[in-house]
């Protein structure tokens, strides 16, 4: 099954409690909480024990499964707190990127091997560690994610796998996807109007507005048989006003349910 949820990230500007109520009404699933030190810390890893409750109570409130969080930095310190909130909390997947430079031998051995021992720790505290393909770093295309594939044995690893970073990797993103597909643990998911740099402004990242074929991306997890969250995260939203954020969480949702629906997942 395919959970739909959208990253806090994108309601940056606001509280938690008001991105998780807009996200409720955009129709979500769940929610992926965004712990990204230095842009979005709607959940504190470094004081996460004081939020653990509210967390709780919030996710009960407005009916939304706590999928995943995303720490983003693969930094031993801050991953120990990540694992340690998602195990009290019940949040299962935490989310890094890889770090390194791109086709840099050493950033890519150096960077595989954290990622296999902290994957080791996430899996001793009951929760999955997912790293993703990443423009400009070590792991950024198909052929470096299955070769950290074929290095990473551990129980506590998987794959997120974002389109827009594989999008601007030149790659077709569905074929992409079905070759690493029995590793994914997580999908990072929104559109992408351009062919290089970053993402795009926000509003061209709500899925359905770029150049992603996202209902074919939608349709191999739907037929891999995946139980499997799919996070919406659109970044760089933190100076926009509620009404316009709400709008690309709603507009995302829609677009990614009619996909649903169509290939049968829904």
């Amino acid at each position: 099954m395919i959970h739909l949820g959208a990253n806090s990230v994108l309601f940056a500007g606001f509280d938690l409690e008001t991105a998780m109520r807009h996200i409720h009404l955009a129709g979500y699933d769940g929610v992926e909480l965004s712990a990204i030190k230095g842009m979005c810390e709607h959940l504190e890893l470094d004081n996460w024990q004081a939020q653990a409750n509210q967390i709780k109570e919030l996710a009960k409130k407005y009916e939304l499964k706590l999928l995943a969080m995303e720490e983003a930095a693969l930094d031993e310190e801050r991953l120990m707190l990540a694992f340690a909130a998602g195990a009290e909390i019940g949040i299962p997947v935490v989310n890094v990127g890889p770090g390194g430079k791109s086709d840099v031998e050493e950033d890519f051995d150096r960077q595989v091997a954290l990622l296999g021992k902290m994957a080791d720790r996430a899996h001793e505290h009951g929760v999955t560690l997912c790293a993703k393909a990443h423009v400009g770093q070590c792991i950024y295309d198909t052929p470096t994610t299955l070769r950290a594939m074929e290095r990473i044995d551990s129980p506590g690893f998987g794959v997120d796998m974002d389109p827009s970073h594989i999008h601007r990797a030149g790659e077709n993103t569905v074929e992409a996807l079905a070759a690493v597909i029995s590793r994914v643990k997580h999908v990072h998911i929104r559109d992408c109007a351009v062919a290089e740099g970053g993402p795009g402004a926000p509003e061209l990242q709500a899925c359905g507005r770029g150049n992603i074929d996202l209902f074919g991306y939608v349709k191999v997890l739907h037929e891999s048989g995946l139980d499997v969250a799919a996070n919406l995260e659109v970044i760089g939203a933190k100076e926009y006003d509620l009404g316009q954020v709400a709008t690309i969480a709603a507009e995302s949702r829609g677009y990614l349910n009619a996909c649903l629906r169509a290939c049968g997942a829904r």
